[in-house]
């Protein structure tokens, strides 16, 4: 597993905002190729989709179709019950994800940004996808999300 937290994320965790504050209403974008070493680093790769409610349109700032977590509960947030969906823009391998709060994101570098990174596979990755192979208008699911702060 190689869940990375920006500088902008780690802050807002340890402050007043917290994970659930900061991440609701952003969107998660699917990349292909290798994830970068730092979520505060530019993007790498191809963007294969963008991960909406129910795959609509998005727009930094507004919360329409931004998703949406659920109330946390034994230290772990989780997606709400609603439908993330992203249609494939490209066509390629389904390598990294990074998750994005509601805010203006162009994919540079950054360290105010709050922003996570993980790796996608089939099975054992920080994100699973049915189907790691995109291609331009395919429809594709994300069924479970969570993130926990560890007791220990």
């Amino acid at each position: 597993m190689t869940i990375r937290l920006s500088t902008g994320l780690r802050n807002a965790i340890a402050g007043v905002q917290g994970f659930a504050g900061a991440m609701n209403t952003g969107v998660i974008d699917i990349y292909s190729g290798a994830q970068p070493l730092t979520a505060d680093s530019a993007v790498a790769g191809t963007l294969l989709g963008t991960v909406t409610i129910a795959g609509g349109a998005f727009t930094p700032g507004s919360p329409t179709n931004g998703l949406v977590l659920a109330a946390a509960a034994d230290g772990a947030v989780s997606k709400a019950a609603s439908l993330w969906q992203f249609t494939g823009v490209a066509v390629g391998t389904a390598g990294w994800f990074r998750f994005r709060g509601n805010a203006a994101d162009a994919g540079g570098v950054s360290t105010s940004l709050a922003s996570m990174d993980g790796s996608i596979a089939s099975s054992g990755g920080d994100m699973n996808l049915g189907n790691l192979s995109i291609t331009i208008g395919s429809p594709n699911t994300v069924d479970a999300f969570s993130f926990a702060v560890p007791a220990q």
